[in-house]
C-alpha cells in the first residue's frame, strides 16, 4: 500500500499539471460515471493529501476524494492520451497531461463541507504543516498496544506504513512490542522529528530513504530499484548493524521485521 509521501507526490503533480484550470474527467469503466459527470469540466482549485487520502478540490464546492489502497495507482502521459487500457476508474484530462487511475479502494465526490468529517478520523499527518503531534503522543500514551501496532493506526498518524513503521522503530532502537505507555515523550519527539524528516526525503525523490550512508553497504535492498533498508523484508538476514538475525512476525494482520539486538 502506497505511504503517505506518495500520496503528497501526487497531489503536487496533480496541482502543478491539472490545478487551476479545467480539466475533462471521465470513467472509462464506467463505475465513477456520475461523480465523473458532477466534476467534469470544472476548474480544479487545489490537490492535497492527509496521510493516504487525496483530496482534488474543483469550484462549485464539489471534491474527489481517493484513497488507493492496496491496489491503487495513477498513471501519467502527455495529451493526447491512447485509448484507455484496462478497468481505468477515473480519467484526468488537462491542457498538456492526462492521467488514468485504477483499482482505488474509493473514489468518490463528497461536498467540501463534509471533507473535515473524512480528516476528523485520521492523525496527524507529518507532512502537513497544521500537524498536531502532541494529539498523536497523547494517543500514543495513552494505550497499552505495541508501538508497532499504533504506529500503523491511521487515526494516531496518518501515512505512516509498513516500511516507515519497521524503519522508525529499528533508526530508534525501539522494540515494536513495547507499549505505547512506555514509550516516553522524549522518545516520540524525536521518532517524530525523524519520521518528518524522512517523509519528506520520500517526497522530494519518490522513494523511502531511511538507511544512513555510514550504513548503506553490504547486502543489497529487497527489491530492484529500491533503497536498502535496516530491517524491512529482511527476515533471516543479518542485521546491518551487529549482525544478529532480522524476525518477522505479523501484528495486527501485517508482517512486522526487527532486529531482537538492537531494538530494546
Amino acid at each position: 500500500m502506497p505511504e503517505g509521501h506518495t500520496l503528497h507526490r501526487l497531489a503536487r503533480l496533480h496541482q502543478r499539471r491539472f490545478g487551476r484550470a479545467p480539466v475533462i474527467v471521465s470513467s472509462p469503466q464506467g463505475r465513477f460515471a456520475d461523480g465523473a459527470a458532477d466534476v467534469n469540466g470544472r476548474v480544479l482549485k487545489k490537490a492535497d493529501a492527509w496521510g493516504k487520502h487525496l483530496f482534488h478540490h474543483y469550484d462549485g464546492g464539489r471534491v474527489v476524494h481517493i484513497h488507493l489502497g492496496l491496489y491503487g495507482t495513477f498513471t501519467e502521459a502527455p495529451v493526447p492520451l491512447p485509448l484507455p487500457v484496462g478497468q481505468v476508474r477515473m480519467r484526468m484530462v488537462g491542457a498538456e497531461y492526462g492521467t488514468d487511475l485504477r483499482g482505488p479502494t474509493v473514489c468518490e465526490v463528497l461536498a467540501e463541507s463534509e471533507i473535515p468529517d473524512v480528516v476528523a478520523k485520521l492523525g496527524a499527518d507529518p507532512l502537513r504543516g497544521d500537524a498536531d503531534p502532541g494529539l498523536a503522543w497523547k494517543r500514543i500514551n495513552k494505550s497499552r498496544r505495541p508501538i508497532g501496532a499504533l504506529l500503523m493506526d491511521q487515526s494516531v498518524i496518518a501515512g505512516v506504513g509498513n516500511v516507515y513503521r519497521s524503519e522508525l522503530l529499528f533508526r530508534h532502537r525501539i522494540d515494536p512490542y513495547r507499549p505505547g505507555t512506555l514509550i516516553d515523550e522524549a522518545e516520540f519527539d524525536a521518532m517524530w522529528a525523524d519520521l518528518v524528516a524522512l517523509m519528506k526525503v520520500g517526497v522530494r525523490r519518490g522513494k523511502i530513504v531511511v538507511v544512513r550512508p555510514e550504513h548503506d553497504h553490504g547486502a543489497p535492498a529487497y527489491g530492484p530499484g529500491r533503497p536498502r533498508t535496516y530491517v524491512y523484508r529482511r527476515a533471516g538476514e543479518a542485521c546491518r548493524i551487529c549482525g544478529t538475525k532480522v524476525l518477522t512476525a505479523e501484528l495486527e494482520g501485517r508482517n512486522l521485521f526487527w532486529c531482537p539486538s538492537c531494538q530494546t
